[in-house]
């Protein structure tokens, strides 16, 4: 009975740990109680065997819990719940490339003060700077920061 609530300690401070590295790493929490839970065992083993023995367990739970992390890290298994693709795109992604300041176009839209615009037969969003401009009504670049089109 004695070796089975010993081995129940150490494989569920084993279990907890591998889950803190595997699945939620950085909460700690798991990881901690993972130590107690293990910590408990080798407790239990100094107080219900002999000396020597317990050291014999100690160091072999040691070198379990050892390899079962450095096997979790060198085998790839994180490759399966590492992100690989990246995202595309962002705040400077050309929205504005072959507009200028001073450009001429026409109003798609009511801008008030957002709305469509059209230059050179491209469609782009555009804000007013100053009033209410309507649909169809001429507008004219005056400002292009940070992707944001500003019209007058």
């Amino acid at each position: 009975m004695e070796i089975l609530v010993l081995s129940a300690l150490l494989l569920i401070g084993l279990i907890l740990i591998l889950i803190e590295i595997i699945f939620i790493p950085g909460t700690t929490v798991v990881g901690i109680f993972g130590f107690l839970v293990s910590g408990v065992g080798l407790a239990f083993a100094f107080l219900n065997f002999e000396y020597s023995v317990a050291l014999w367990i100690t160091g072999i739970a040691l070198a379990i819990n050892f390899g079962a992390v450095w096997y979790g890290f060198s085998s790839g298994v994180w490759n399966k719940f590492s992100l690989k693709s990246a995202q595309d795109g962002g705040a400077f992604d050309g929205r504005t490339d072959g507009l200028e300041v001073g450009m001429k176009g026409l109003a798609v839209s009511d801008i008030k003060p957002y709305g469509k615009a059209s230059f050179n037969e491209r469609w782009v969003e555009v804000k007013s700077e100053s009033k209410f401009i309507e649909v169809n009504s001429p507008v004219t670049i005056i400002k292009i920061e940070n992707n944001k089109i500003s019209v007058n």
